[in-house]
């Protein structure tokens, strides 16, 4: 890891750029999948499938004797982890739900609000170089309990055509039942369009490769919603002297083995823990499986020493990281000044490992400085909120002058014909030649 001491303010942007992926190729390359699914359907789904992921399968759609040997196949500690997993997930996302009032604006003017489901949602899960089960349920968990009416899942199959059996069991017991063995820019798709076997949805979750984010780009501009723009994994460390330099490295470790173009960032006021934290990465690192990938993000990644906590925060806000530790003693005070973050994690003890598996927070969240603008996913991304509105004759008479008003100067002259013609009505009926007031 670089390490940046002291930089000037004017240089933060330079030395906060993330990794820049050459993205005009992709994009012809994954535009010419598209639009061939979109034509040939199912056809063009094999022909990607082939070439991309080595499999040539006849069907796509999981069959129940593969849910029952899954089900089989995983190790009974892990279902016991996962079912714990889900249930914490569940209670952090069902506290999401919200009952809306009734609000009287004017008297006679009655509005409300009611949250819908979103009624066709599609969830991909990557199974290439890490199986993400959890990611299952992450996303499955929100959609069930918002109410979505049909579920999609594609997940990628190994080259004997099978999708991870955990992938299988954890949405089983969630239950998402309608799952396709389908990766990559070509599974993006074949939800967002339909085919012959794959149903076309609404709105597509999920996090994946430069190739399925570029896919959920470009299909969010003509066929269907996305959760979010997406890139690689990242994590900001905010740590002064009452941060564990072994905990520090650990963490810095476990985002940096997501993929060779992931980022960690470490930002400090202590000079003297630097040199710590980088003999424990590496220590660490050298009994970690996916080292390569670990070593070639830490190649993007740096530590920078600022001269006070203001920095700190200010630094972080800037960055507005996917994932945000804060390893001070004084944590709550600085995650009151934290603005742009996708999930914060306080403290010594928490590490950013927990809510990426069992705490119940979700883990999909905004990256490349996204946190400016996005939540992390939520209940809220699986409904629509549809406005209602109701107004009596007394209503209609209380309001009707502010909206005339209003659609004359905006020169909407049927707009306020449609108040004028309901006023006068009533006012002819009750033999009523006033209204209540008037603006002057």
């Amino acid at each position: 890891m670089e390490v940046i001491k002291y930089p000037n303010k004017l240089n933060w942007n330079i030395i906060l750029k993330r990794p820049v992926l050459k993205t005009e190729e992709l994009d012809n390359i994954v535009l010419k999948v598209l639009e061939d699914i979109k034509i040939n359907g199912d056809k063009a789904v094999k022909k990607y499938s082939k070439q991309f992921d080595k499999v040539d399968l006849e069907t796509f759609k999981v069959n129940p004797d593969e849910f029952e040997q899954a089900e089989q196949e995983v190790d009974p500690d892990l279902k016991i982890a996962i079912n714990i997993a889900k249930e914490n997930i569940e209670k952090f996302h069902r506290s999401q739900s919200i009952s809306y009032e009734e609000i009287e604006t004017t008297k006679g003017v009655k509005c409300w609000q009611k949250a819908v489901a979103i009624e066709k949602v599609g969830i991909y899960i990557p199974g290439g170089t890490a199986p993400l089960f959890s990611t299952v349920l992450m996303l499955g968990i929100p959609a069930k309990i918002a109410g979505c009416s049909e579920i999609i899942l594609c997940s990628p199959p190994n080259q004997e055509g099978n999708i991870n059996p955990v992938i299988l069991y954890t949405a089983s017991i969630i239950g998402i039942t309608k799952i396709f063995k389908i990766g990559g820019s070509q599974a993006i798709g074949a939800m967002a369009y339909g085919t012959e076997t794959v149903p076309k949805v609404y709105k597509i979750f999920g996090p994946g490769n430069q190739y399925v984010t570029a896919a959920k780009q470009i299909v969010s501009r003509d066929a269907v919603a996305i959760d979010m723009p997406a890139g690689p994994s990242e994590v900001m460390i905010m740590a002064d002297n009452s941060a564990n330099p072994a905990f520090i490295a650990s963490d810095l470790l476990s985002q940096a083995e997501h993929g060779r173009d992931s980022q960690v960032i470490l930002v400090t006021t202590e000079e003297d823990i630097i040199e710590t934290i980088e003999n424990e990465i590496t220590n660490q690192i050298n009994n970690l499986p996916r080292k390569n990938y670990a070593e070639e993000a830490l190649e993007n990644s740096k530590i920078i020493l600022v001269k006070n906590d203001e920095e700190m925060v200010e630094i972080a806000n800037q960055y507005a990281p996917e994932h945000l530790i804060i390893s001070t003693i004084y944590y709550r005070e600085f995650a009151d000044k934290i603005i742009n973050a996708g999930s914060v994690f306080l403290g010594n003890y928490t590490p950013e490992s927990a809510g990426d598996y069992a705490s119940g927070t979700n883990h999909t969240l905004p990256t490349n400085g996204y946190a400016r603008v996005y939540n992390g996913t939520n209940l809220d991304d699986y409904v629509k909120k549809i406005t209602f509105q109701e107004i009596s004759k007394e209503g209609i008479v209380n309001l009707g002058p502010v909206i005339e008003k209003m659609a004359e100067a905006e020169e909407l002259i049927a707009h306020k014909n449609a108040v004028s013609i309901r006023v006068k009505n009533i006012l002819d009926i009750e033999e009523n030649n006033e209204y209540p007031f008037r603006i002057k």
